[in-house]
């Protein structure tokens, strides 16, 4: 497995995203993705299958430290009084004494962002996590994030697919040192059905969702998240080390990028302007 190293952690390039899976399908699907060999997954508390995947990964005969594991703390828990206890409650679900990346899970906040960012840093100091990080923050909060913090941010997970343009991001999170961690990569299932991506995917006798997934890790910095709950499409998305495209078809996957190319933007959450 390739690993991106940002700012101290080695991240396997290519995740196990578990957005949206509910924990019976954590329990079928996980196990197998582990035995196949991603050794990086990425969970939430919002998500509600934190114990699920905790469970498997317990079961799973894989030493602790072979695994990356990822967690995400909500935004109702941002508070100081509350940021700690929320990640007692994680690490307790996950049935392992610290992860290896904490992330604030959205940036918009009543919570000032210095106290977030002392929070990430005060449970970093006590050993609970080994790495910090954000997710769906815009190169402002970013680089204020970055400017708060005496640890250094790994990351910053945000919605990146073909359709959506995000060099500006890129550009500014690798002047820190921070990766991108891409979720979305197949943009709602637009990804499969694309002809310039089947014509690409037909060169090299891969599949388009492989082609997309080649296409970020290839990229220098970033970090794709794969997510199925078909067993038979784990080995697809695995198995995306064994080719690379040509800086012409890169560049044409770039080109499918779209001005309303955004899926995730959520209202209630308060958005933030996006790059």
């Amino acid at each position: 497995m390739h690993t991106v190293s940002a700012n101290g952690a080695n991240i396997p390039a290519l995740g196990f995203g578990t957005f949206r899976m509910p924990g019976d399908e954590i329990l079928s699907v996980l196990p197998k993705a582990i035995d196949l060999g991603f050794r990086h997954i990425d969970t939430a508390q919002i998500y509600g299958n934190e114990a699920e995947v905790g469970q498997v990964i317990a079961a799973s005969g894989v030493p602790r430290h072979e695994i990356f594991l990822t967690t995400k703390v909500w935004v109702d828990r941002f508070a100081a009084r509350d940021f700690s206890a929320s990640v007692d409650e994680s690490l307790k679900k996950l049935k392992t004494d610290h992860v290896d990346l904490l992330l604030l899970h959205w940036p918009q906040s009543d919570v000032p962002l210095a106290e977030r960012m002392d929070s990430l840093n005060a449970v970093k100091a006590a050993g609970k996590v080994k790495h910090i990080g954000i997710s769906n923050f815009n190169i402002a909060m970013m680089n204020e994030a970055a400017s708060l913090s005496d640890a250094p941010i790994a990351t910053n997970q945000v919605e990146y697919h073909p359709y959506l343009d995000q060099s500006k991001l890129l550009e500014a999170a690798r002047a820190r040192g921070i990766s991108l961690t891409a979720y979305y990569l197949m943009a709602d299932g637009r990804v499969p059905k694309d002809p310039v991506l089947q014509d690409i995917a037909a060169r090299h006798g891969k599949t388009a969702a492989q082609v997309v997934l080649r296409w970020a890790v290839q990229q220098d910095g970033v970090i794709a998240l794969s997510k199925t709950a078909t067993e038979s499409r784990l080995k697809e998305n695995f198995d995306v080390f064994d080719f690379a495209l040509s800086a012409d078809e890169m560049q044409a996957i770039h080109a499918l990028a779209k001005p309303d190319g955004r899926i995730v933007n959520p209202g209630h959450l308060r958005p933030p302007h996006w790059d």
